[in-house]
């Protein structure tokens, strides 16, 4: 016959296995969800424009930032993570973000908003590089499930510039 032991550890081994075919099922079918999320950000207004004591160009900027995010969440999403960056060029690197905003979305339920606010991190450069340059807002977005892998995508929205001189 079986001993106890030798029977605790057969139902234990198939338990671990049923959870991980489960588990790789419910991942799975978050490949089959098809999310159309929108976002719109506004700069209403430049609070300010000046060249730091570190002699970095530095701005303080009100948005309007409005999103639709619900298609994102399905049964398996547990949070969402969001994020806005100013991102532009320099002739240092081809690529700089700045990160303005961010916030971490629980439910459904809380995916549609619309904030009206300044920057929460400050939009600095490393140099002077900021007056008069053109720079594209980007909303970024991480899915964090409940099981299986993160996933991340994001809208870029173009056509923003600041001001030639400091004010």
């Amino acid at each position: 016959m079986h001993s106890f032991g030798y029977r605790a550890n057969a139902l234990l081994t198939f338990s671990v296995t049923l959870l991980a075919l489960i588990c790789a099922m419910a991942s799975f079918s978050d490949n089959l969800n098809s999310p159309s999320p929108s976002a719109h950000v506004q700069v209403l207004n430049i609070n300010w424009f000046q060249k730091s004591t570190q002699g970095n160009d530095e701005a303080s900027l009100t948005l309007n930032i409005s999103a639709n995010l619900q298609s994102l969440f399905t049964w398996n999403t547990k949070q969402v993570f969001v994020f806005l960056a100013a991102e532009y060029e320099t002739p240092k690197n081809s690529l700089n973000q700045v990160s303005l905003w961010d916030g971490i979305i629980p439910s459904k339920e809380h995916a549609k908003f619309w904030i009206h606010t300044t920057n929460k991190y400050r939009f600095t450069d490393q140099g002077i590089n900021l007056r008069g340059k053109e720079y594209n807002l980007t909303l970024h977005w991480h899915v964090m499930p409940k099981t299986g892998k993160m996933f991340a995508d994001k809208i870029v929205m173009t056509g923003f510039h600041l001001p030639e001189e400091y004010r």
